[in-house]
C-alpha cells in the first residue's frame, strides 16, 4: 500500500493511492494508525472512500508529528569521503524535529541571514513497532516502510559547532514525502535501490541504498542499545555523495531551483527553492 497525507475540502486526511486515483480516508493520521497498531499493507485496501486527484500544493508533510526524527550522517562512503570527517565506527545520528519539516511541491526555505542551504536526498524509514535492544535479525519487523526525504542543510551553522543540529533544524528545510509505501513491496530493509538527487534536472547524486554503511538492520538495532524505538519514529539513512557543499566551487541552492529526489520503487519528492520572506 502506499499512504499519502493531504489537505481535502479543507481538513488534513490521509489517502491511500489506488489505480484511479487517490482514496480518502479520514483524518486519523499515520503516527494515530501505527500507535495502535494497525496493519498499513491491509488498512487502505479494506477501507471505503471518495477517490480523487491530489491537487499539486495539497501534500502536507506524510507525518504530522512523528515521535522521533532520527537522522544518520556519514552513511555512505563517498559522502564521507566529500565531508570533513574521517570513516566512523558507530553511526552518526542527530535530531530532526517536526517543526522544520515540509512537504512535496512546497518550497524549501532558504533562511535570509545565510545561503548556504544544501540538498541531501535520502531513503526515510518509518517504524511500526520498536522497543530496546532489538537484535539485528529482528529488526526489520519494526518496519511499517520507507519514504523519501530532502534533509536540506543550512552547513554555515551546521559546521559552527561539533553538534549538527542547529543547521539541520532551520524551518521549512525537512522535505518528508509524498508517500509512505509500506514495506511488503520494497526488498527487505529497501536495499538495492536506485536514490538519485536531481537540481534543475541535472542529476547531482546516485547511489544504491546497497551502498550505505550502515544498513536498516543495522541502524535499528544499533540506536535501540540507547533509546527505546517506538511506532511512528523515523530515521532518516544518511546521503550520497554529490552535495553542494562537495563541489569546487560550491554549489549551494537558491531562489527558484527545484530539487528532485527519486528512490526506485518509491516515486519522487519535488520541492522548489524560495527566499524566507
Amino acid at each position: 500500500m502506499r499512504y499519502v497525507h493531504f489537505k481535502y475540502q479543507g481538513c488534513a486526511v490521509l489517502g491511500a493511492r489506488t489505480q484511479e486515483g487517490v482514496m480518502v480516508l479520514g483524518g486519523e493520521m499515520l503516527e494515530s494508525l501505527l500507535g495502535r497498531g494497525v496493519d498499513l499493507t491491509t488498512y487502505g485496501s479494506q477501507a471505503e472512500g471518495p477517490v480523487i486527484e491530489v491537487e499539486g500544493d495539497a501534500y502536507l508533510p506524510l507525518m504530522r508529528s512523528p515521535g522521533k526524527i532520527i537522522c544518520v550522517g556519514l552513511n555512505y562512503a563517498d559522502h564521507t569521503k566529500e565531508s570533513p570527517y574521517a570513516l566512523h565506527d558507530y553511526p552518526a545520528v542527530f535530531p530532526r524535529f517536526n517543526s522544520n519539516l515540509t512537504a512535496h511541491n512546497h518550497p524549501l526555505i532558504r533562511p535570509k541571514i545565510l545561503d548556504t542551504l544544501d540538498y541531501e536526498g535520502e531513503m526515510a524509514v518509518v517504524l511500526k513497532g520498536g522497543g530496546r535492544h532489538i537484535p539485528k535479525d529482528k529488526s526489520l519487523d519494526c518496519v511499517a516502510g520507507y519514504a523519501l526525504f530532502n534533509e536540506g542543510s543550512v552547513r554555515e551553522y551546521q559546521f559552527t559547532s561539533p553538534q549538527w543540529t542547529a543547521g539541520k533544524n532551520f524551518d521549512h528545510t525537512g522535505a518528508f514525502g509524498p508517500v509512505l509505501v509500506t514495506a511488503d513491496e520494497l526488498p527487505p530493509g529497501g536495499k538495492g535501490l536506485l536514490l538519485q538527487t536531481k537540481v534543475n534536472g541535472k542529476v547531482v547524486q546516485s547511489a544504491n541504498t546497497s551502498d550505505m554503511l550502515f544498513d536498516v538492520a543495522t541502524l535499528i538495532s544499533t540506536m535501540s542499545e540507547a533509546m527505546i524505538l517506538e511506532a511512528g519514529d523515523v530515521i532518516v539513512t544518511g546521503t550520497p555523495a554529490g552535495v553542494g557543499f562537495g563541489m569546487s566551487p560550491k554549489n549551494y541552492l537558491k531562489a527558484a531551483d527545484v530539487v528532485e529526489v527519486t528512490i526506485e520503487g518509491v516515486g519522487s519528492l519535488i520541492n522548489s527553492v524560495a527566499d524566507e520572506k
